[in-house]
């Protein structure tokens, strides 16, 4: 047994010095110039009036860049949602702003069905589809444009930079979307190329997403964000990570909201990445070197080299890419509690979701219980 747990601490330490590698290879890459103002719509899918999304919503109207337009989508007119975006309207009358009441979704994914309402309303062929707990600063929109003066480019996914809320789990899960997510997708980016789009901002080509069968496609996948990138690459369209980070408030959870949709991340990517989810044992190094070192108390040297190279990992992203904090006395329980999770997510086939149960199916396609 020891010797399995030695050999999943060295894959371990070898996927943290690819973390490194990777994030340097991210930066690299020389920053974009606008050349040619692209017209851009921002779509944004709205449910409740969520903490902070006020300032989240500002921070798109502010956008330095002189031609974009916001859609914005509810299900009901009753929705206190409408009264922040209609306030917002009001206060930036010169921005081009349509609000759409799009009624019940006839299918699973809520979020699918308003994004499709707003493709088919919006005037351009760039689409900056972006969740109601994101803020960018205001050259946003410069830099994406600036990406996607590529022709060949369809989807681009933009790294976020989670901000956790008050609450203890919130700011677990921020460290982990900061070092442990991040990374995996630079690893992934390194190793194979961008053939996935991932996180609550993709900007994607009008003519891509139709190309791949549009929304009507991607209605019945839970992660729908990934697949629209697999099915992009696949068409022969160039998926990339964007040079732009965007800001996630997560907000506060409550440890059971916290866990339901860990839990939902879990299952979603054995199903979306069954492969790939396998290849996570060697995302959380510390708790196996703390099962190492509990079989072999002798090699306790290997804990401290292990905390050392986590460390080196996460500050890659963090510090590098993200320009965010890093919660030291926070990594080494998130890790634990990742891995907790990653465990969980082989067993069961069912997912909470909005307070509604779903059954998820081996492709990824989910369905409501009863």
């Amino acid at each position: 047994m020891w010797l399995l747990l030695a050999a999943l601490v060295a894959g371990s330490l070898v996927y943290c010095v690819l973390v490194v590698v990777a994030a340097r290879r991210y930066l690299s890459v020389r920053p974009f110039i606008l050349e040619q103002v692209i017209p851009i719509s921002i779509l944004k899918p709205l449910s409740g009036a969520d903490e902070g999304l006020e300032e989240n919503l500002r921070s798109f109207f502010t956008q330095d860049y002189p031609n974009f337009e916001i859609l914005l989508a509810v299900r009901q007119r009753e929705d206190p949602a409408v009264a922040i975006a209609e306030a917002l309207r009001r206060e930036f009358y010169w921005v081009r702003c349509q609000i759409l009441i799009v009624g019940e979704p006839p299918y699973p994914n809520a979020k699918v069905f308003s994004l499709d309402r707003m493709m088919a309303a919006a005037a351009n062929d760039v689409l900056v589809m972006s969740d109601s707990d994101i803020r960018v600063s205001p050259d946003m929109l410069r830099v994406v444009a600036a990406e996607f003066h590529d022709p060949r480019l369809g989807v681009a996914t933009c790294p976020y930079r989670a901000v956790a809320g008050q609450s203890f789990w919130s700011q677990l899960e921020a460290a982990g979307m900061n070092t442990e997510f991040l990374g995996g997708v630079l690893v992934a980016r390194m190793l194979e190329g961008m053939k996935f789009a991932v996180g609550p901002t993709i900007v994607a080509r009008k003519q891509a997403l139709q190309e791949i069968g549009g929304f009507n496609r991607l209605k019945d996948y839970l992660a729908e964000d990934f697949v629209m990138g697999q099915f992009a690459a696949e068409a022969g369209w160039r998926v990339s990570l964007s040079s732009y980070v965007v800001e996630h408030r997560i907000g506060s959870e409550t440890l059971a909201a916290n866990a339901a949709h860990r839990l939902r991340w879990s299952r979603s990517t054995r199903r979306s990445r069954p492969a790939g989810y396998v290849g996570q044992i060697f995302t959380n190094p510390l708790p196996l070197a703390v099962m190492l070192v509990l079989a072999r108390p002798e090699w306790w040297p290997v804990l401290i080299l292990t905390a050392i190279i986590r460390a080196m990992a996460a500050l890659a992203t963090t510090a590098s890419i993200l320009h965010c904090e890093t919660r030291w006395e926070l990594i080494a329980i998130q890790d634990l509690l990742s891995f907790v999770f990653w465990i969980a997510g082989f067993f069961g086939n069912t997912i909470l979701w909005r307070g509604k149960k779903y059954y998820l199916k081996a492709d990824g396609r989910f369905e409501p219980v009863g």
